[in-house]
């Protein structure tokens, strides 16, 4: 029987549009080798990256079919991306439970956990094992017809429902652990994680939820009704949407998998068994990283201090 240790292995997921993405994606893979790492990535990018002329890290990299499986047997999941690169590396990441590591080379990049001058940091920790593991919530998603359940996806940041027909609205009767709530004629409306409290439900009006808060949100889109607030509910709850007879709709999940939804349409969304799992260099707090990502003001605060009793 062979002694030989497996190959420690990383699954990168980049950005091929991204011409600073490509030249991050070549320092790390130069590097993590170096080390004595395994580095892969999916078919999918190897074939974006051939567009754009970047060939030439064809014999140092394995490449792996897209899809589920593909960070079966990665000990990490690295983006080099914007939050819409790292949707697609949760997407990958899920049913394996490898950790995502994201560096972010787009704009806000609120997934990620460091950036674009932090690369070498991420390399070391990458090398030595110094990561923690910060699972985050994902979100259930069925739609039924005629009481049956004909299609199912899930979702990391939110599901959104949405008009198809942009001249009218549409009527959602809004359902919470089996009793009627409200009916809402509505553009749409979103139900979020806390993880997507910070996306799409944000810029509707919804609320941030800190990310140990186990909790989903239910934000109205332009809705014409007295009640039209933002919900934050149990995770143990489930939340159904209900549209009407002649309701055309489009279901969203993280803005990356779009199903079409007939009139009489029922939505269902619960808390998922399986959360996807983020590498975090620190156990930051979540205060700064809002202050950070969002440039928010907070010259003249003269609270605490380190060492101050």
């Amino acid at each position: 029987m062979s002694t030989a240790h497996a190959a420690r292995r990383v699954l990168l997921v980049v950005n091929q549009r991204s011409a600073e993405a490509r030249r991050v994606l070549s320092e790390v893979v130069g590097a993590l080798t170096s080390a004595g790492l395994s580095v892969a990535i999916t078919d999918e990018d190897r074939d974006g990256l051939a567009e754009h002329g970047d060939t030439g890290l064809a014999d140092a990299i394995e490449v792996v079919p897209a899809g589920e499986a593909a960070a079966d047997g990665a000990e990490l999941v690295v983006v080099l991306g914007g939050d819409g690169t790292m949707l697609r590396g949760a997407e990958l990441a899920r049913a394996s439970g490898a950790p995502l590591f994201g560096v972010n080379l787009g704009h806000v990049g609120f997934l990620a956990e460091a950036e674009r001058e932090d690369v070498t940091a991420v390399v070391n920790a990458i090398v030595n094992r110094q990561w923690e593991v910060e699972a985050r919530m994902t979100l259930d998603i069925r739609i039924l017809q005629d009481g049956q359940v004909v299609q199912s996806t899930w979702a990391l940041n939110e599901v959104s429902i949405e008009k198809r027909a942009r001249a009218r609205m549409i009527e959602v009767v809004v359902e919470v652990d089996g009793r009627p709530l409200s009916r809402w004629g509505c553009d749409g409306v979103v139900c979020a994680s806390p993880t997507g409290s910070t996306a799409y439900a944000f810029s509707a009006g919804g609320p941030i939820v800190w990310p140990e808060v186990a909790a989903m949100l239910v934000v109205p889109l332009s809705a014409h009704a007295l009640f039209a607030r933002p919900l934050v509910v149990s995770p143990s709850s489930v939340v159904a949407f209900e549209l009407g007879e002649r309701d055309l709709a489009v279901l969203s999940a993280d803005g990356r998998r779009m199903i079409d939804l007939p009139g009489d349409s029922r939505i269902e969304v619960r808390q998922a068994p399986q959360p996807v799992r983020f590498a975090r260099l620190s156990r930051a707090p979540f205060t700064d990283r809002l202050v950070a990502k969002f440039e928010l003001p907070v010259d003249g605060w003269r609270g605490r201090r380190a060492g101050s009793t």
